[in-house]
């Protein structure tokens, strides 16, 4: 939730001041939680939340949200990597479901510029309404998670878990745990850097129970990753040695705290033992000759004989399943323009993220969970393919809009003479 304390420390953010224009800023500030809040809803095609982005569209341009000229290489990236995928369509037969794989690559990118352009400027306010519409949705279906993986009501295990496995409001456990990583790093922060509420003891006790019941090792990777990338920046953007001290006592005991309520759910005989079956580096689907890893030599050998892509779903017609690699998916469905376009947007946006999360801002705490979700992200692409996550585009937005808004703040206060407050960049 926002509170007065958030509000207070936001005075660097622009003020609307015309009646006119605070109208359609509030108005699209509640588009945008709305939108955000549904995100969570992805059992069904078209989500929700697609037909929100329109609406939220429609209010940015009402309230005059404008491109930004530094976010030009993220659009171009993004540009070159749909245009590739556009291009491997001509290898595959015209069908409803490739075209619709291309539309929604092509949908996503247009929300991540539109994202980015928004969190440009009025940050603040902006990013706050994200941060408690994201929170929220993910600690109710993280809720509904728990509930399904128990099946505390008749029907919740049927649609909030399967297999034994906890997948929320999602169609996949690995998608259901990513998403949580976000919001549970910022309520972390918020107690690492700064205060400790019941509230947040517990919602992120809800997010990591939820995360923990997904049973993806890919989202315990990526949450140890973004987790330990957090601390650390939290560490090091600190601004005292007492704050420094007080990251450093309180990531102990959150990490002891962790470990031991790890280990009291996994006494509890059904979470014990798909625990350690999930725990195995290596499983059966892994090896073999239709295994990850063969399937992901064969997708190597088809990227090379296919420099304009195989196209959407068609190595997985070839060869019978997915190579379950976002890189290789990148060149195999986009071509070797569209990968490259990829690999280098990955690249320039974790660049862009390392100078200017370094830069004290209002947003700051908010771009470090961004960077460290992201970086887990990309390391997670090894085991699965995350070109059509819809969080993913968000947090790529987040980047680029908050790092637009950062670089803006530091020619402000360059301009004001105020270099010595902002930070080394």
């Amino acid at each position: 939730m926002i509170t007065a304390q958030d509000i207070a420390i936001h005075r660097a953010a622009p003020v609307v001041r015309a009646p006119a224009a605070a109208f359609t800023e509030r108005l699209l500030l509640l588009v945008l939680f709305v939108t955000v809040l549904a995100s969570s809803v992805a059992f069904i095609e078209p989500s929700p939340h697609d037909a929100l982005m329109g609406v939220l569209t429609l209010a940015c341009l009402v309230a005059g949200v404008r491109f930004e000229r530094s976010i030009a290489l993220l659009f171009l990236l993004l540009l070159v990597w749909n245009v590739g995928g556009l291009i491997s369509l001509l290898n595959v037969a015209g069908t409803e479901q490739t075209a619709q794989y291309a539309v929604t690559s092509i949908y996503l990118a247009v929300a991540a510029v539109l994202f980015a352009s928004l969190f440009a400027h009025n940050t603040m306010l902006r990013i706050v309404t994200v941060r408690a519409a994201y929170v929220l949705t993910a600690t109710v279906i993280s809720i509904a998670g728990i509930v399904g993986y128990f099946g505390l009501f008749p029907g919740a295990h049927d649609l909030f878990a399967t297999n034994d496995r906890a997948l929320g409001g999602f169609k996949d456990p690995n998608v259901f745990g990513p998403f949580l990583i976000w919001p549970a790093l910022v309520v972390i922060e918020r107690m690492l850097a700064r205060r400790v509420q019941i509230a947040d003891i517990m919602i992120a006790g809800v997010l990591l129970f939820a995360l923990l019941l997904s049973f993806s090792r890919g989202a315990w990777f990526h949450f140890a990753v973004s987790c330990a990338v957090m601390m650390m920046l939290t560490f090091v953007v600190a601004p005292t040695p007492s704050v420094r001290m007080r990251i450093f006592g309180m990531s102990l005991i959150g990490l002891m705290a962790l470990a031991g309520f790890v280990v009291l759910l996994l006494s509890f005989d059904s979470i014990g033992a798909m625990f350690r079956e999930r725990a195995q580096l290596v499983q059966s689907y892994d090896v073999g000759s239709g295994g990850r890893f063969t399937l992901q030599e064969l997708a190597i050998a088809d990227l090379l004989n296919f420099p304009n892509g195989m196209g959407p779903f068609e190595f997985s017609r070839v060869h019978g399943l997915q190579q379950h690699n976002v890189y290789l998916q990148a060149f195999l469905v986009y071509g070797w323009a569209g990968g490259m376009a990829y690999v280098v947007l990955l690249a320039a946006t974790l660049l862009l993220a390392m100078r200017a999360v370094l830069v004290a801002t209002p947003w700051q705490p908010y771009l470090i969970a961004a960077f460290a979700t992201f970086v887990g992200e990309v390391a997670e692409g090894f085991v699965i393919d995350t070109d059509h996550w819809r969080h993913f585009f968000l947090l790529l937005g987040m980047i680029w809009g908050l790092g637009a808004a950062t670089f803006n703040h530091v020619r402000t206060a360059m301009s004001e003479g105020r270099t010595g407050h902002v930070g080394a960049a």
